[in-house]
């Protein structure tokens, strides 16, 4: 089974370069350290879940890089995202509070990406949701 696995994995790492080495030059020491690198990846992967319930001892990159301007890179299992969700958190087995302290991250600390954050910042400031609520209230009867 494991020849099975390494046979797999240097395939599918060979098309990889293949295609690679179609898109830019590459000298015969890259394409070869290219797919060396490939297929261990493809095999550390084969013979772990990607994204399982087991988790990962260290962290997929520095906590605190995590928190990019276009993605969140989550630890458990280096896949990068917009915004880290409860349901993906689940698939670790982790709530975000559990996740945050894990990895120690501060409990304020968002799990949505730099750019995602400055957005939402900036539609609530264009709605002045605050506004709107003090003038909607009923001034109190003075009886």
């Amino acid at each position: 089974m494991a020849d099975m696995q390494n046979d797999d994995a240097f395939t599918q790492a060979m098309a990889i370069t293949r295609a690679q080495a179609g898109v830019r030059s590459m000298t015969a020491q890259e394409i070869l350290a290219y797919a060396r690198e490939v297929a261990a990846g493809i095999r550390g992967l084969q013979g772990s879940s990607a994204c399982g319930a087991g988790g990962a001892v260290e962290p997929a990159c520095n906590p605190k890089d995590a928190v990019r301007e276009t993605c969140v890179v989550c630890l458990e299992c280096g896949a990068k995202f917009k915004m880290l969700t409860k349901r993906h958190l689940a698939e670790h087995g982790l709530t975000p509070a559990e996740y945050k302290a894990k990895w120690g991250l501060k409990k304020s600390v968002s799990l949505a990406c730099k750019s995602l954050q400055r957005m939402r910042r900036q539609k609530m400031q264009d709605m002045q949701l605050w506004t709107r609520r003090k003038s909607a209230q009923p001034e109190p009867d003075a009886e």
